[in-house]
């Protein structure tokens, strides 16, 4: 049987992804593979998708004369791709996410940009009204392709234990 998988039958496997609860250990770090190339599409889009107006975000000549003399990639959008590359790891046996905090952009992103990912689990514990289920709570870093930090944030996860939710039909 391969990693990621689990078998469901003679000769037949299912695709798994995520971690239950007990899976976490404080201290651990998940590298969320692959990254992503931003395109300006990708940025042009979002922009208009959330009605974002800046042209910092899809005007070139306005954002030309800019410290950064090119369009900065959407905040929002480097904070949603981070949150995307990771649900694998983190939450895709997970109830619900309970919140972000210390949300930090630190560094530009720019289109053509590539962006990784990786969370450290920062603290987990048993929930008090669900006995089936506990809190993670995880830091994620995203970088460039260049090695510089250009957001981290605090991600804090309701997720399932073993044997339990929908993960285990």
């Amino acid at each position: 049987m391969r990693e990621g998988s689990i078998k469901v039958g003679p000769n037949r496997y299912r695709e798994s992804f995520g971690r239950y609860f007990e899976d976490f250990v404080e201290g651990d770090v998940y590298e969320h593979r692959p990254g992503r190339t931003i395109t300006d599409a990708d940025n042009v889009w979002f922009t208009l998708l959330t009605m974002n107006t800046h042209p910092a975000h899809f005007d070139y000549e306005f954002a030309r004369k800019t410290e950064f003399g090119k369009p900065l990639v959407c905040s929002p959008l480097t904070v949603a791709l981070m949150v995307g590359m990771s649900v694998s790891d983190l939450s895709q046996k997970s109830i619900a996410n309970l919140g972000w905090d210390n949300i930090r952009l630190t560094h530009p992103l720019f289109p053509g940009d590539t962006l990784y990912a990786e969370s450290e689990v920062l603290e987990k514990r048993e929930s008090k009204s669900r006995p089936e289920q506990g809190i993670v709570t995880v830091k994620t870093t995203g970088k460039n392709q260049n090695g510089d930090i250009v957001c981290t944030f605090n991600r804090t996860m309701l997720i399932w234990k073993r044997g339990f939710g929908p993960m285990d039909s």
